[in-house]
């Protein structure tokens, strides 16, 4: 990977990312899953939007960025890094 142009789009809805030469390789939803108790990071993307509404009290589904700005600095961080581990 190194040496490799990426570009990556962190919207309030959508993370999208984008490598030279493939294209958009990534484009999910812009959302964490969390434990409450723990802070333990259960879910990112895709798996996670599908966990809104059908999760107890003790998970939540959260929004790093709202409104176009980051609004949760560690989770929006934990996100990136996640997808570019996924490259």
């Amino acid at each position: 990977m190194l040496g490799t142009d990426i570009a990556i789009d962190l919207g309030t809805y959508a993370v999208k990312v984008y490598v030279e030469g493939k294209g958009i390789v990534v484009n999910e939803p812009a959302v964490v899953a969390v434990r409450t108790a723990t802070d333990e990071v259960l879910a990112v993307g895709s798996k996670a939007f599908d966990m809104l509404g059908r999760t107890s009290d003790q998970i939540k589904v959260i929004h790093p960025l709202t409104m176009g700005v980051i609004s949760d600095f560690e989770l929006a961080r934990y996100m990136v890094n996640y997808y570019i581990q996924q490259l």
